[in-house]
């Protein structure tokens, strides 16, 4: 899109944001309309704009390996289909490898193109997580599966939509390799509904304005965004600053880490992320290709901006960030190399390693790890209806971890989600399938500490009231390596999953797959997130305030923190604490931080 002259800064303010109300409007509609608790509720969903190239135009809250990485599946479907796009077509593909980078199958992505007068300007897309998309077993996160085809229907880009008229017979072929084709069958419709009003408010705003104020509002968005981010950079020391983060394994080769490993280099205006002393890739499904990882590590990057950008990210943002990692690489896998558990292993190792980094080169922007993704996907027979399920959920997570200046968030689920992604609503979970929710409550001593504390973790306890069930770990991680703290802050303690059977507790450790009977209980202990700054440099009255709320124990503020409380209010100890801070040297209690 050719910029034709300037725009005045009313009409620019107005485009822009009509375009992220588009988006808004586009979620709404979808959450509105699909079956799915997993969209509707939990918002694993993403909706956007880019332009006919490729380029981010805009997008609302997401989940950053979906909404950063639109250039590569419009690129291919542009190679693809060349001038045979119409309007009335509608694409889908969730392919990782000839799709265009998406992120794991169970991430369906379908594409409008946008036309004004036989011009194609835009693309919109929504992607959403699906109740299932075939493979081995229901969920797509089964740890060990013999290449990507065993993980689920692999669908390239292809037209389900020719002209406005319904491909029945692709979308048939499609449905009849998934479990719960009716439930997959609605959302679909609902997401391919959103793409319509994206079209029509798209025609709306271009009938308005024309279509060159529309386009050179765009490049203005975009040029302005590459200038405030080539000024934010410019304003970090050079260097070259390193960081990294490991997964417990990759699901096939049990107990072995797979670690991330990123050299950020800071020159100038520019930013380099360098993954190349990243593990290879690996047998098992924590693999990730290209476009997840760029889109991770610019995300990430994004944290450590002015949060005034928050709202305006799109191509521009990219352009002075250059993420680099080579094929055969856990960061770049090959085909046919199994991907499943990418999002949260290695996508989270991903960003857990660039913090690291970049909280070196802007201590005043640190951010620490958040806790680590706890999911599991089970799946057995509703005993009441008769009918199959599948029971996924975030409510198990942790929470954010802190910031420089701000403990975390508390409640907010999974770094690679930026909290975007919501815990279910208990009542409609246990209407949905046959698992009843005991006990759900924050923790005391499963967060990290620091002078600004991660967020804190949760005690999760359900029981099974349905038939015999497989459980798949696959999309949990954290029981042995920890997300890291940031600028001496602890990192988040270990997690930890258990099947209660009677009188036996049967530990359940994350990229596994197990047998759940009926009557037993699963059991959840999930990290919080990692905190920032030395402990003992904690504001003891909050410290005393976190007691009193049962986030810490009197025990882990006095070991930890290094503040007495007195053992009847609470209240801190002043004349204690001050000897207790001055005469030992700080000490990370991991009995105290990692006790269940």
């Amino acid at each position: 899109m050719a910029q034709v002259g300037k725009v005045d800064p009313i009409t620019l303010t107005t485009v822009w944001h009509a375009l992220r109300r588009v988006c808004f409007e586009m979620r709404y509609v979808v959450e509105r309309t699909c079956q799915s608790s997993l969209i509707a509720q939990l918002h694993d969903l993403t909706t956007g704009i880019w332009d006919r190239d490729g380029r981010t135009v805009a997008f609302p809250v997401g989940l950053a390996p979906q909404f950063a990485l639109g250039i590569f599946p419009i690129r291919v479907i542009r190679e693809k289909y060349g001038d045979n796009i119409y309007p009335g077509d509608v694409f889908l593909t969730n392919d990782p490898y000839h799709g265009g980078a998406n992120t794991h199958l169970p991430d369906w992505r379908f594409f409008r193109p946008i036309f004004h007068k036989d011009d194609l300007l835009f693309f919109t897309m929504v992607e959403a997580h699906q109740m299932d998309t075939g493979g081995a077993f229901p969920g797509g996160y089964f740890p060990n599966a013999y290449d990507i085809h065993a993980e689920g229907i692999c669908i390239p880009p292809i037209k389900v939509f020719e002209k406005g008229v319904e491909r029945s017979d692709i979308l048939e072929l499609i449905w009849n390799n998934v479990r719960f084709v009716e439930a997959v069958r609605v959302d679909n419709y609902a997401m391919i509904a959103s793409t319509k009003i994206c079209e029509k408010r798209i025609g709306e705003l271009l009938q308005r304005y024309g279509k060159e104020v529309v386009s050179a509002c765009v490049e203005e968005m975009m040029d302005r965004m590459e200038r405030a981010v080539r000024s934010e950079i410019a304003k970090m020391p050079d260097g070259t600053y390193y960081g990294e983060a490991a997964s417990d394994d990759d699901g096939t080769e049990l107990d072995v880490p797979v670690w991330i490993r990123c050299e950020l280099t800071i020159r100038g205006e520019e930013l380099t992320v360098n993954f190349s002393k990243s593990d290879g890739q690996r047998k098992g499904f924590v693999n990730c290709v290209y476009g997840p990882t760029f889109a991770e590590s610019v995300v990430a990057a994004m944290l450590f901006f002015d949060p005034a950008l928050s709202e305006f990210h799109n191509e521009g943002s990219f352009r002075p960030i250059h993420v680099i990692s080579p094929e055969g690489n856990v960061t770049n896998c090959r085909y046919p190399a199994t991907v499943g558990g990418m999002g949260v292993s290695m996508g989270t190792q991903i960003m857990e390693a660039f913090l690291v980094a970049m909280s070196q080169a802007v201590p005043g922007r640190a951010v620490a790890a958040w806790g680590r993704h706890r999911g599991d996907y089970t799946f057995g027979t509703n005993l009441k209806t008769g009918e199959p399920y599948v029971k996924t959920s975030f409510d198990y997570d942790g929470s954010a971890g802190a910031v420089f200046g701000f403990d975390g968030y508390a409640g907010a689920t999974t770094l690679g989600t930026l909290g975007s992604v919501n815990r279910g609503n208990v009542e409609e979970e246990e209407i949905r399938v046959p698992w009843r929710i005991a006990k759900y409550q924050f923790a005391t001593d499963l967060t990290g500490a620091g002078r600004w504390r991660g967020g804190p973790g949760v005690e999760w306890e359900a029981v099974n009231e349905g038939s015999d069930a497989g459980m798949a770990t696959g999309s949990s991680d954290g029981d042995q390596m920890l997300g890291p703290g940031a600028l001496g802050g602890h990192p988040t303690p270990p997690a930890r999953t258990y099947i209660r059977r009677g009188e036996e507790l049967i530990r359940v450790k994350s990229h596994r797959m197990v047998q759940v009977k009926t009557g037993d209980v699963v059991v959840k202990h999930s990290s919080g997130g990692a905190g920032v700054g030395l402990p003992e440099e904690r504001d003891p009255e909050k410290v005393s305030e976190d007691v009193l709320n049962q986030l810490v124990s009197p025990q882990a503020a006095r070991d930890v923190y290094k503040v007495v409380l007195d053992p009847v209010t609470l209240q801190v100890d002043w004349e204690k604490t001050r000897v207790q801070r001055r005469g030992q040297s700080p000490v990370k209690s991991e009995k105290v931080e990692g006790s269940l």
